[in-house]
């Protein structure tokens, strides 16, 4: 059998030319693979409310819980102001570089309909990762200014004080707002809607008196209910919320039609790579199997959700869809 002939000047070159070019190829893939993995400083995440409303109540806790998973901090940037809408403009102009995260609400798929000259879109400007709460609206009153006690006594305070009463609500389309605007046309009542810059401020103005009553996320009540400075006569809910057995549904007390939810996700600026949506949603889902954030999420009246990515983007454009409805039939404004 024939030796065979050794390489020639010429073909050792080229194998040594392509082993170069191949080299150079896999150069960049070697390098993001040894790259320090993300993230590797202190993440943001903007929620669009002031402190102390219901989006914060959920906010903390689970930026907290992100922090010791992730190893970096996670920063709360309360941006209000505009229902809502402010922030989340400043969270759509972010960099998409895994630094900045947008904790949107339900407020965000009302707006739309009533603001159609929005700086920001919700499909084109984010991704979106997954639900982080839902919680039924509740109805709440100062119980020193009603005696007031469930659903039948209210709407009979309400009728003895026609046009005479005002709600307050986190801001112009919000959840708060487009609930109230629901109760009174289902009820026929008149009460004057006063905005807010958020939840928190309303709340401590409905604890001082300014204002009369307020349809708020059990999220950001469940401690002055507890404490007994507010008095919740009922919930939106389907059934009775979770940690609060002893608040009736408005269906209990009369009003079968009258549901109404405040949620609250996680979306990511547009352009996002894929691979850190990826990891935020498998800490999420960890951070949720924890039963330290479980407990907590049961004493603000919710349960720990589970829906992810395209099954929440769908979700969310059903409430936009469901909202605009509501906006049409009740003929709502922006005040």
């Amino acid at each position: 059998m024939p030796r065979p002939s050794a390489p020639t000047r010429r073909q050792l070159c080229l194998a040594a030319l392509a082993c170069a070019t191949t080299g150079a190829a896999l150069a960049p893939v070697q390098a993001l693979a040894q790259s320090s993995p993300w993230p590797t400083r202190p993440i943001t995440l903007v929620v669009p409310f002031p402190a102390g409303g219901g989006t914060d109540a959920f906010a903390r806790p689970l930026a907290a819980q992100l922090t010791k998973q992730l190893g970096q901090q996670m920063i709360i940037d309360n941006k209000g102001g505009a229902g809502g809408n402010i922030g989340a403009t400043v969270a759509a102009k972010a960099q998409p570089d895994g630094q900045t995260w947008f904790m949107g609400a339900v407020h965000h798929t009302i707006a739309p309909a009533l603001y159609p000259k929005l700086d920001y879109s919700l499909s084109r400007d984010f991704v979106p990762v997954g639900l982080l709460a839902s919680v039924p609206q509740v109805i709440v009153v100062n119980p020193q200014k009603t005696q007031a006690k469930d659903l039948k006594e209210l709407l009979a305070w309400f009728k003895a004080n026609q046009g005479k009463l005002s709600y307050g609500s986190a801001g112009n389309g919000t959840s708060h707002h487009l609930a109230g605007e629901l109760f009174e046309l289902q009820t026929r009542s008149a009460l004057t809607h006063v905005p807010y810059k958020g939840a928190g401020p309303a709340l401590q103005d409905l604890i001082g008196g300014q204002i009369d009553v307020m349809f708020d996320g059990l999220g950001s009540s469940a401690t002055h209910i507890r404490s007994g400075r507010l008095r919740a006569i009922a919930t939106g809910g389907h059934k009775r919320a979770a940690g609060f057995p002893d608040i009736p549904t408005a269906a209990e007390g009369g009003l079968p039609d009258y549901h109404v939810a405040t949620w609250y996700g996680l979306w990511a600026p547009k352009g996002t790579p894929k691979e850190m949506v990826e990891r935020m949603t498998a800490e999420l889902r960890k951070a949720f199997a924890e039963p330290a954030l479980q407990a907590t999420w049961a004493q603000l009246g919710a349960e720990p959700p589970n829906l992810y990515g395209q099954a929440f983007a769908d979700m969310v454009t059903a409430e936009t869809t469901r909202w605009a409805t509501v906006v049409k039939a009740g003929n709502v404004k922006p005040d």
